[in-house]
């Protein structure tokens, strides 16, 4: 997952992603200045990741954002070392709306 995100053009497929779930590999290539097959590379690589879901609709395959595991990493990683940060500053608001 981390070598997924690592790359800023799979980062910005996941934001036009986010932008508007279920583009095509045609939408999507017009976002980025690269080759029909780079973007295919850079999905199959975020669809091994878990963080794109592709789903075939008639002749097209529509491409959607997992966010699951990009919040589990947050729950995981992130969150856990924000929390001592949050609770000074919510102790230090109390105490400042004390003294009032």
């Amino acid at each position: 997952m981390f070598k997924a995100l690592a790359d800023p053009t799979r980062r910005f497929l996941l934001d036009q992603l986010f932008a508007r779930d279920g583009r095509t590999l045609t939408e999507l290539e017009s976002a980025v200045e690269m080759t029909r097959y780079g973007v295919m590379k850079h999905l199959r690589v975020l669809e091994e990741a878990g963080l794109v879901v592709s789903r075939k609709s008639g002749r097209e395959k529509l491409h959607f954002l997992n966010p699951v595991p990009i919040r589990l990493i947050h729950d995981r990683w992130i969150d856990k070392y924000t929390e001592r940060h949050v609770t000074a500053l919510v102790d230090l608001k109390n105490q400042l709306e004390e003294q009032r």
